[in-house]
């Protein structure tokens, strides 16, 4: 195969571009500030993106029924095209749509992006979806997680898109796949090697993308995706000012390529493997370096993994000659100490002494207390850009969100909760439910929508708090543990405190102060939670107080101790 014929040929055979002509932009612009709108979450916004410059060939639209259906049900569109995760445009009932009629695509600014004919408006299954795509039902999966906010129709149709979303950081990394491509081809190689990242590059992943290109005699493209990762990742600034300091620095720039990728990830593990293997190939790579648990969101609520580590693996290789790429699998490297170099764990002489660290003791050993990386592990550059990012853990964020009944001792022991750790010296936020009710929440009932919409908001305040490095005290009933858990995905697992007040329903009855469970009894008050109304406790909160046995105070202290042992105080 030639030079040309191997970058320029994607996946399907065409490079679809949706994005209209500039002499016509003005005018479809002005027919749009006059068609019904829809606002698009910012998930929906990147894959609009990367429909729109073709990354996604040869799909050209969000999908209709049967190419969803087929996907879920082969990893096929419905002409027979491998694709493995749909990409579905979700909107409420409410929507001003109707069959065969335009509608405008506005971002979160209320900016028009695109326009759609719409063609198909179709029910979907959130529970199916979940299970066909991520394998779970499970709302400690962040997608599953995610699931209750979209909208209970799907629509499709020709897309019209009049600008891609604004994208004012690292502009000149920004490239397309036709620019990519361009590029690639400008450096002279038949092949080329794709690296899927959305962590930090460490010195152990530098030598193995450089091994990787080295052998197959080929370009290195390092993609790291900047638009929606898993959350509690290291946030996309941080990371790609490391690539860019290490590709400036320590890679051939005659044989390595920097470029962005806006991906909206499913964390759903071989598939989504699979999924980033064909956006690579539309992207100008034929070689994709798959790692263990590619892909993969971590532990479910009883603490086992949702994939099979080695399952992305697997199934990249499995479909590789039909896509067009070859699966590297990611070789576990060690450091060698006597040798002063790197070594595949399978070839290391026995008895010879290595170096190494998990992720779990770079984040909770180094960068949570503020300790420098050592030289071997990371180079200089990569670790003082983490250090500027990463302030000891005492500095950074942290939610603790209280759950239980009414009247189970929430308020009570979050408030004494709230003077140890301001007398400690931390900056303290609380988010009591009845407060947040009054301002945040105001005008919100108590049907099931409402009570979900006050929890997210009540989480979406405490994301804020934990990023921007304060403390979150929330003491809410929070009675669906699927909204928590939501809720959690939006804080971060790593800074995440649940704890269950796990004081019984007799107990809190005859602690009610304002009279609620009665009148709840009489029936004057109806979905009234633990009565009439379920609570769902948690399967595996951090921790679980009692309060029948234990003051508020030594509620208090058992947390404190929480927040102490993992750094978050500071004695």
């Amino acid at each position: 195969m030639t030079l040309s014929e191997n970058l320029i040929q994607p996946y399907g055979g065409l490079l679809v571009d949706l994005i209209v002509p500039p002499e016509q932009r003005e005018m479809l612009l002005a027919k749009a500030a006059l068609l019904p709108s829809i606002q698009l979450h910012d998930r929906a916004v990147c894959d609009l993106e990367l429909l729109a410059t073709g990354a996604f060939s040869p799909l050209d639209r969000f999908m209709g029924q049967a190419d969803y259906e087929r996907v879920c049900g082969e990893m096929r569109l419905a002409n027979g095209a491998l694709f493995p995760v749909p990409i579905l445009l979700t909107v409420g009932r409410d929507a001003p749509i109707s069959l065969d009629h335009e509608i405008a695509l506005r971002d979160a600014k209320n900016d028009v992006l695109a326009i759609m004919r719409v063609e198909e408006i179709f029910e979907w299954s959130r529970d199916t979806f979940a299970l066909d795509i991520v394998g779970t039902l499970d709302a400690r999966h962040p997608l599953v997680a995610e699931l209750p906010r979209w909208g209970d129709l799907c629509i499709s149709g020709a897309l019209r898109v009049l600008r891609l979303p604004a994208r004012y950081d690292f502009k000149p990394l920004r490239l397309t796949p036709a620019e990519t491509r361009a590029r690639l081809l400008a450096m002279g190689r038949c092949d080329v090697v794709a690296f899927q990242t959305r962590n930090p590059l460490h010195r152990a992943h530098e030598e193995l993308t450089k091994r990787a290109a080295e052998s197959a005699n080929a370009t290195l493209l390092l993609h790291p995706v900047v638009g929606m990762t898993k959350p509690g990742d290291v946030d996309h600034y941080t990371r790609v000012r490391a690539y860019k300091a290490l590709i400036e620095k320590h890679y051939d720039g005659d044989r390595a390529l920097l470029a962005l990728l806006p991906l909206a990830m499913r964390m759903a593990g071989p598939r989504e493997a699979l999924w980033h293997a064909i956006i690579r190939r539309n992207y100008g790579a034929n070689h994709f370096i798959v790692g263990r648990d590619h892909a993969g969101p971590g532990n479910d609520s009883f603490g086992k993994p949702f994939y099979d580590p080695y399952g992305a693996q697997a199934l990249v290789a499995q479909h590789a000659e039909e896509i067009g790429v070859k699966m590297l699998p990611f070789r576990e490297l060690v450091y060698l100490e006597s040798e002063a170099r790197y070594e595949e764990e399978t070839r290391v002489p026995v008895g010879a002494v290595v170096s190494r660290l998990s992720g779990t003791q770079v984040r909770d050993e180094y960068l949570n207390r503020g300790r420098a990386l050592p030289s071997w592990f990371t180079r200089p550059e990569v670790a003082e850009v983490l250090s500027q990012s990463y302030p000891p853990r005492h500095k950074q964020g942290v939610c603790v969100w209280f759950t239980g009944l009414s009247g189970a001792g929430k308020s009570t022991t979050a408030e004494v909760l709230t003077a140890l750790l301001m007398e400690h010296g931390r900056q303290v936020t609380v988010l009591d439910g009845d407060v947040i009710r009054t301002h945040l929440s105001k005008g919100l009932g108590f049907s099931k929508e409402d009570r979900d919409a006050n929890i997210l908001r009540i989480g979406f305040v405490a994301s804020e708090i934990v990023r921007h490095g304060g403390v979150a005290v929330c003491a809410a009933i929070s009675p669906y543990r699927a909204t928590r858990d939501a809720v959690r995905s939006m804080v971060g697992d790593a800074a995440f405190c649940e704890v269950f007040v796990d004081t019984p329903l007799e107990v809190c009855e005859a602690r009610d102060t304002k009279g609620m469970y009665a009148k709840a009894r009489r029936g004057e008050v109806t979905g009234f939670t633990g009565i009439d109304d379920p609570y769902e406790p948690p399967h595996a909160p951090e921790l679980t107080l009692e309060t029948t046995g234990c003051s508020a105070e030594e509620n208090a202290q058992i947390i404190l101790r929480w927040l102490v042992d993992r750094g978050f105080v500071l004695l």
